[in-house]
């Protein structure tokens, strides 16, 4: 039987056609990121439910199909196969159309996380429970992880703590049982296959709830405490001490915590930390300098805490070598990346005894005990860039020192420090540098062709030294798909040679240490990115720097003064270097007075302006100095303190914070804001060594020295009395109860006194029931004032404490100041006010270093509790107090502190409404003063007003009236308004007393009036004297001031125009026990003004002294006559005919000393006394005289006797002649035009028939023509001189009555000029000059200008001399100058704009041009020229172009004289334009 065909379609079983399966052909796919879970795909898959119904519509197709293909089963198999393959191909398509459809749908489904609900952040206290909850959408259902401090949240790793919930599209954090460590910030992360979004939400847990007694208050009390220590490195040491909690519960133990310098410290290899339960330790295991500071141990309890702190200091261990220095200290890094390290250092505080040349700095890579040099030299800088790396390694450093002797031991090894880019480090810490919140799409191409990276950006030079310099960049934006590298390229100033720094060796990082460089050098530098593909284009270049150190060693701190501390302790305070930059801290030194040794006194360098130096000796006298630490260097050291014995202050030592800081606001306002009631935040503790930490500073005590001094208020129920405090062992008296339960009756006028009348009259000091009363002076007694500088007797009844003359029978003790007084409102708007006082009228013995202020409210007559305004004692006296109430009233007191402490606060202010000021004149000026104080003159001095009006303040009228009389008796002092804040009160009556008030002015009017000031006697003062001014032996001009009673701690303080000596480098001030000078150093307009002086500590001993124009004059001719003083004379020189045909010259000087000399000269020859001439000098008379035995014609001519005195010097001239021709003027010369010679000179008595010969060396020079006596002047003409025409050259003129001659040498034998930096020449346009600064005696003379035009030398010569000379130096101070502000050198890119301006002087106002390679400019659009307000010359170039390259002057000019000012203008054009160019040039040539 034969096998039948098998058909394409078969039947089965059940006589149905067996269908053909179709394959399935998948498309190409995207991939999405593997952050798609399992829960996300079956969400895919529930999506494909969507499509469901198209599915089936296509199987319903698809069996109609197999119908139609059992009716073709006839057709023959050809036909079958060809049409089925038709239909496969069909199916094909529509599957992929379906498939391609169905994706589309689904990206559009998609969406991207969204967080409709974000978590909100909580307070909670301690062992309560917090739930946190967030909803978020998107598709596909986004996953929500939850992150603490960016780290994810395991509820794994501490069960029950946190509970995570999502339901319903709600997530929740829940955290149980909360404590301080749960205050963080915590993230809950949506993510899906759209990206990423979070929200953020902070916790912070407070401690102190306690839910069964919330009352409950804890007591820390400190049993044997640590005291001030001691160490050496090297050594072990242990801190400690007893801890005492009540009531001591068991589950609320308290928290110890050590610090270190206000830096919380935590267990390491240096320290260990040890709590017993009772006694807390802290040890160090092995002691290092970076051990030294103040140590605090803080006790943390539910209701505070409490602390206790003492000094650590630790000495240098012994050298391995006597003589090397001490070892650096603080060693870390201070940046690192994949090439270098910077490391950094502080420098010893001992160098052994000689200078420290260098630093070694070592690197050992952890792991290893190999220790590698990283520098051949040593280096002087305290910073250092370590290269040579192995990236991704870690390492340790250390640093040691070297002087002449040798090497100090190694400094403590920094902390390890890995070789990576910082963000590598950060992404290996688990730090994300920043969230994504992007779609990641992996593509299955990737492109083949690599991208040549863009210019970086950014370029700087962030660090520059004599040693290094290193650069940073940004990375460019352009990077291809591959990391990146750099080529680094310098170019020397002057040139456009860029070479490569590192050719073999491409950076990695961003960043680029240079070595090797030439000290003091400039150059630029640039940055080229290169990867596979190539090297990209480089970035901008830098600005030019030069290779030397740009941190320079700071200046040396002064006016270090000591004071007493404890037994064994000084308080050292200084002035801060000035203009230092970078400042590490300060080294202090102390020395047994007379001893010569110097020990450090810290280890560590210490910032701030105090220190107290421990371990010292009691009873010995010391001296002190300290000297400022940079990177740089040690400055020198500041000039030894006074010596000061060592022994107990008053009051058993300085508590911590009582030294006020300086308020650096603006027109002297300290800004702060009212506090409330209650305690103050404790703030952190200043980094100095005031370890007195048990003492209670409490500002509202009377300062130590107040013992038992009984108050009495009226109407106050009852008197205050000091009492002992426990805690301090101190008397204080508490101040502020006396105006809280003081009058109750103010308001009323039938009882009592107005606190405002208190004010006014000063508070009343008496006893209870009998005794003195001390009033004010109009009630027959003393003010307190007064108590303190006579030492009245103030007991209370009791008798108890000691007498306040005990505290000042001796002179340097001293005292807190007495109240503050005046407070008045200088400015008010809706939430502050800004206050004035007037300062103490007595300070106690020291000066005033700060105030404090505080307000309280007013609130229906009933005063409210004092608040302080601030923590933190001011320096000025005018405040600012914000966050007060809008139309509250408020009153003030202010209490005064010096170095003794804190002083009384004042009396309650009048009461002050705070509301907006609108009125459009000033407010009132403030601290208005007197000074100077005579018969019958006075200077007021005050402040400018804060509130200003509606425009600016214009000027100031000054009032005043007699102190008894009425306010009708106002008058003004000045008639106009006056711009100064000073003004001189003249016209006053002796022995009356005068008060004074100011006015300020603007637009709008004059405003309201200052407070008065204090009445004031016009007298002079006893022994009063005033400022002389003195013009030494050298013609030096200086003004001197002394005082005869001076204090302990006086000063003198000079000022200008009464303000503080702006540029002082015009005056240097000389101060020499009760006598002070104040020198100019280079008299001129600029020092025109008022100079005044002022003594403090004293009863207004001042002075001034005023120097306007005419008196500058006078004091410059006085100095150049000390400098180049006169003979004075009598009577010129004079002749007389004696008996036998003698004749005799004689002059009379008005003094001549018996060192004086004289010469007598004839036609500039020496006469000597011989047989012919008798020269005799009568120094008592100063009668100088010759006598010629006898007159023949050749003793016809010019006599001159010289006269010579020490210093000074003089001469007179005589001409004796006959009755012949003779010369009124000798030979001379000048130089014409056309630089041709004319001789000539004048003669007299000629007739007709004189005759004019003229020789040149002896020989006759013949002349044609008769010469002419016209208006009697004789003439020769030397045409085109050169050297040949010089020589000696004779006019002589003779008849029959006579002959007379002159002579004149020419000669080329003159000195020529050398360039000085007093002596200068140059050549500007077509003008020749010569500059001589300050001119003396000695450059009198002839000045000669030789020329050479190529084919004939020109001259031309001017005399300077005599009264020519002294008009010249005063007319120095108004010549035209170039002040400055002009380079030497600006190169520039071409196409941008270059703008330079400059300063210049004189008077009269100069005129400006501007010239280019010595042709004058003149402006246009292009090249702009300004002068502007006689001042200022500017110089623009809009668009700069090569051509505009060159050599450029500024010149200046007016009647005294011409300046000069050049620069030079390089333009340089970009490689890529210059290229183009190149290419453009070239092709027009083809």
């Amino acid at each position: 039987m034969k096998r039948a065909k098998q058909d394409y379609y078969s039947k089965g079983k059940e006589n149905e056609a067996v269908d053909y399966i179709v394959p399935v052909f998948g498309g190409r796919h995207e991939h999405v990121s593997e952050i798609t879970s399992s829960k996300d795909e079956r969400a895919k898959q529930s999506k494909s439910s969507h499509f469901a119904g198209e599915f089936h519509s296509a199987q319903s197709n698809i069996t109609e199909e197999h119908n139609i293909e059992r009716s073709a089963m006839d057709k023959s198999r050809k036909v079958a196969i060809r049409e089925s393959a038709e239909r496969i191909s069909l199916n094909k398509q529509i599957y992929d159309t379906q498939d391609f459809q169905k994706r589309l749908r689904e990206d559009s489904l998609l969406r991207l996380p969204e967080f409709i609900i974000k978590p909100r952040s909580h307070t909670v206290w301690e062992k309560q429970n917090v739930k946190l909850h967030c909803t978020v959408s998107g598709w596909p259902v986004p996953r929500v992880t939850w992150y603490k401090n960016n780290v994810t949240i395991n509820v794994h790793t501490d069960p029950g703590k946190y509970i995570i919930d999502s339901k319903y599209g709600v997530h929740s954090l829940e955290i149980n049982n909360c404590d301080f460590d749960d205050t963080a910030q915590y993230r809950a992360s949506a993510m899906n296959a759209k990206g990423e979004i979070s929200a953020f939400a902070s916790i912070v847990v407070k401690n102190g709830y306690f839910p069964g007694d919330p009352h409950m208050k804890f007591e820390v009390h400190f049993v044997d405490k640590f005291d001030v220590s001691f160490g050496k490195e090297g050594d072990t040491m242990s801190l400690g001490c007893t801890v005492i909690v009540h009531p001591n519960l068991k589950r609320f133990q308290p928290d110890i915590q050590w610090w270190r310098n206000g830096v919380q410290l935590q267990p390491s290899k240096w320290v260990e930390m040890h709590w017993s339960g009772e006694t807390a330790t802290l040890t160090f295991t092995h002691l290092n300098k970076e051990d030294e500071g103040l140590y605090t141990i803080r006790v943390l309890t539910k209701s505070g805490y409490e602390l206790h702190s003492a000094y650590v200091f630790v000495r240098d261990a012994d050298a391995e070598v006597a003589g090397a220095p001490g070892a650096p200290l603080d060693v870390y890094c201070l940046d690192a990346n994949k090439d270098y390290v910077i490391v950094t250092w502080k420098q010893p505080a001992i160098d052994g005894g000689s200078s420290i040349l260098g630093y070694f700095v070592d690197r050992c890579e952890v792991g290893t005990n190999h220790w590698v040099q990283c520098n051949d030299t040593p280096v002087k800088f305290a910073r250092f860039p370590v290269t040579g790396l192995v990236e991704g390694r870690s390492y340790i450093f250390r640093v040691r020192a070297i002087n002449n002797v040798g090497i100090s031991r190694p400094s403590r090894i920094s902390e390890p420090v890995a070789a990576l880019d910082p963000s590598d480090r950060a992404r290996l810490k688990g730090i994300p540098l920043a969230p994504w919140t992007g779609q990641i799409i992996v593509t299955e191409e990737e492109p083949t062709e690599g991208v040549v990276p863009g210019q970086p950006t950014e370029l700087a030079v962030t660090e520059a030294t004599r040693n290094y310099v290193v650069l940073s960049w940004k990375p460019p934006g352009q990077r291809g798909h591959e990391g990146i590298m750099y080529y680094v390229e310098k170019c020397v100033a002057g040139t456009e040679d860029w070479q490569r720094v590192n050719p073999e060796i491409p950076v990695k990082s961003p960043r680029f240490a240079l070595f090797d460089l030439a000290e003091g050098k400039s150059y630029r530098f640039r940055v080229r990115s290169a990867n596979s593909a190539g090297i990209g284009e480089p970035s901008e270049p830098t600005e030019f720097t030069e290779v030397t150190d740009k941190l320079d060693v700071p200046k040396a701190p002064s006016h270090v003064v000591p004071s007493r501390n404890t037994d064994t302790s000084v308080v050292v305070t200084w002035e801060e270097s000035k203009d230092a930059k970078e400042l590490v801290g300060y080294y202090i030194e102390a020395s047994i007075s007379g001893s010569g040794k110097w020990e450090p006194c810290n280890n560590k360098p210490v910032k701030g302006k105090r220190f107290i130096c421990h371990g010292l000796q009691t009873g010995q006298l010391y001296k002190f100095r300290v000297r400022a630490v940079n990177a740089a260097g040690l400055s020198q050291f500041s000039h030894e303190s006074e010596a000061l014995e060592v022994k107990a202050a008053l009051g058993g030592g300085v508590p911590h914070g009582v030294f006020p800081e300086q308020s650096g606001n603006i027109d002297g306002l300290t800004d702060s804001s009212a506090r409330w009631d209650g305690k103050h935040e404790t703030s952190q503790l200043a980094r100095d060594t005031l370890l007195s930490c048990d003492a209670v500073l409490n500002r509202h005590l009377l300062p130590t020295g107040y013992y038992n001094l009984p108050c009495i208020v009226p109407d106050t129920p009852k008197e205050v009395n000091a009492e002992r405090t426990s805690k301090s062992n101190l008397r204080s008296l508490k101040v502020q109860d006396i105006y809280e339960e003081g009058p109750k009756n103010k308001d009323k006028h039938d009882k009592g006194l107005k606190m405002q009348d208190m004010h006014e009259k000063g508070p009343k000091i008496q006893e209870k029931h009998e005794g003195p009363e001390i009033e004010d002076k109009h009630d027959k007694g003393p003010k307190i004032q007064d108590m303190y500088k006579k030492g009245s007797k103030v007991e209370d009844k009791h008798e108890m404490g000691p007498k306040i003359q005990d505290m000042h029978e001796k002179k340097e003790k001293i005292a807190p100041p007495t109240p503050p007084y005046a407070i008045t409102v200088l400015e008010s708007v809706r939430d502050s006010m800004v206050l004035g006082w007037k300062q103490p009228k007595f300070q106690g013995g020291s000066d005033i270093t700060g105030y404090f202020v505080d307000y309280r409210e007013i609130i229906d007559g009933i005063p409210g509790k004092w608040k302080e305004a601030h923590i933190k004692a001011i320096t000025e006296r005018a405040y600012r107090i914000h966050d007060l109430k809008e139309n509250m009233v408020y009153q003030f007191q202010v209490r005064a502190i010096n170095m003794a402490g804190v002083g009384l606060p004042s009396l309650p202010s009048e009461k002050f409404k705070c509301e907006e000021w609108t009125i459009a004149v000033p407010g009132p000026p403030h601290d208005v003063m007197y000074t100077e104080v005579r018969k019958n003159s006075l200077v007021l001095l005050w402040k400018a007003p804060v509130y200003i009006g509606r425009s600016e303040v214009t000027g100031y009228y000054a009032d005043i009236r007699e102190a008894d009389a009425d306010d009708e008796k106002w008058r003004s002092v000045n008639e106009k308004e006056t711009s100064n804040r000073y003004i001189k009160v003249q016209g006053l009556k002796e022995g009356m007393s005068y008060v004074f008030r100011v006015r300020a002015v603007n637009r709008a009017g004059v405003g309201k009036p200052s407070d008065l000031t204090e009445p004031v006697t016009a007298e002079t003062p006893p022994g009063t004297k005033e400022i002389a001014v003195n013009v030494d032996d050298d013609g030096v001009i200086s003004l001197t001031f002394e005082c005869a009673d001076m204090a302990e701690g006086s000063k003198f303080i000079w000022s200008k125009n009464y303000e503080d000596l702006v540029d002082s480098s015009r005056v240097t001030v000389e101060t020499k026990g009760g006598k002070t000078k104040i020198i100019f150093n280079d008299p001129g307009k600029d020092d025109l003004g008022i100079y005044s002086c002022v003594v403090t500590e004293t009863d207004g001993v001042s002075s001034s002294y005023a120097i306007d124009e005419a008196e500058l004059l006078r004091l410059l001719e006085l100095s150049h006559e000390h400098k180049f003083p006169v003979v004075p004379l009598k009577s010129e020189l004079a002749v007389e005919l004696l008996e036998k045909g003698q004749v005799r010259f004689w002059l009379e000087a008005e003094r001549f000393s018996p060192n004086g000399k004289c010469k007598f000269v004839f036609n500039d020859k020496e006469i000597k006394n011989d047989e012919k001439y008798k020269i005799k000098v009568d120094h008592k008379t100063g009668l100088v005289e010759m006598i010629m035995d006898k007159l023949e014609d050749t003793n016809e001519g010019t006599y001159t006797v010289q006269l010579q005195d020490g210093k000074a010097s003089n001469q007179s001239s005589l001409v004796l002649i006959g009755d012949g021709p003779h010369f009124v003027e000798y030979l001379g010369w000048e130089v014409n035009n056309d630089c041709s010679v004319l001789l000539k000179c004048k003669v007299a008595n000629i007739k007709k028939e004189t005759s004019i010969i003229w020789y040149k060396d002896d020989r006759e020079i013949m002349f044609d023509e008769k010469h002419d006596f016209k208006d009697g002047v004789c003439t020769l003409l030397v045409q085109q001189f050169s050297k040949k025409d010089a020589g000696v050259y004779e006019i002589v003129l003779k008849d029959d009555r006579g002959r007379d001659s002159s002579t004149l040498r020419l000669l080329e034998k003159d000195t020529k000029l050398a360039s000085t930096d007093r002596v200068k020449s140059g050549v500007t346009g077509e003008q020749l000059w010569l500059q001589i600064n300050e001119p003396t005696e000695k450059d009198k003379g002839t000045y000669t200008l030789e020329l050479f035009d190529g084919k004939a030398g020109h001259k031309k010569s001017v005399e300077l001399s005599g009264a020519g000379l002294r008009e010249f130096i005063f007319l120095l101070i108004d010549r035209a100058r170039v002040i400055g502000g002009l380079p030497d050198v600006v190169t520039i890119q071409e196409g941008k704009s270059l703008n330079l301006t400059c300063n210049v002087w004189g008077e009269p106002v100069p005129t400006v041009s501007w010239l280019k390679n010595d042709r004058e400019l003149l402006g246009d659009a292009h090249l702009i020229l300004k002068f502007e307000s006689g001042k200022f010359a500017s110089f623009t170039i809009t668009d700069v172009r090569t051509t505009d390259s060159g050599k450029y002057s500024i010149l200046v000019k007016n009647k005294y004289g011409t300046e000069t000012g050049d620069f030079t203008v390089s333009v340089f054009i970009p490689e890529e334009e210059e290229e183009q160019i190149e290419q453009e040039k070239t092709a027009k040539k083809k």
